[in-house]
């Protein structure tokens, strides 16, 4: 999404990312490999600077229940008490559809969210469902995951959510997830 693959680290394991990591986008271009968190930098914050929250992975972290439930009240929290959060983007393995943690997540944001909040399920790895991905076929999904997507939409009360599919590795739906970060620097 940032065209820099050092932004965050990946692993080949599901479930890696244990902690909420914030990234600022947008603001003070050129130094971006300068600041550190922590870090007091002089100067104004960029007009269309904002934060990219990376969320643990809730159905694939191999934690205690204990510390998936504290991840679990922050993410309320912060999702139901953030002035400035414009976006909330939901990521779900295409090849599988959404799991009970999915549709419990779903049924949350459906409940705390406030109205200005817009809700977006990314359906990611959606490259994986083509043979031999290419320019002209990026990717799909099958139907039966795009129908369990739209039921699970259903069920918690969140239809009006906008589906995205994409791929780190063809670019698939790379712009249309932009249109929805820039909502996040008009503030």
């Amino acid at each position: 999404m940032t065209n820099r693959k050092s932004l965050a680290f990946t692993s080949k394991r599901p479930g890696k990312t244990q902690q909420f990591n914030f990234f600022a986008i947008n603001d003070k271009p050129g130094k971006e490999k300068e600041v550190r968190y922590g870090d007091v930098v002089e100067g104004e914050v960029d007009e269309d600077s904002f934060y990219l929250v990376d969320v643990p992975g809730f159905g694939f972290a191999k934690v205690p229940d204990a510390l998936r439930t504290q991840w679990s009240i922050f993410l309320s929290e912060y999702a139901a008490n953030r002035k400035t959060l414009r976006v909330v983007f939901h990521l779900i393995d295409a090849r599988h559809g959404p799991t009970d943690e999915d549709k419990n997540i779903m049924k949350q944001m459906g409940e705390i969210l406030p109205k200005a909040v817009k809700y977006v399920i990314v359906l990611t790895k959606s490259d994986k469902n083509v043979k031999g991905p290419s320019a002209k076929n990026t990717g799909k999904v099958s139907e039966v995951v795009m129908n369990g997507v739209n039921e699970a939409l259903k069920e918690n009360k969140v239809t009006n959510a906008p589906v995205i599919l994409t791929s780190a590795e063809t670019k698939l739906g790379r712009d249309e997830l932009w249109k929805y970060m820039r909502l996040a620097a008009e503030l």
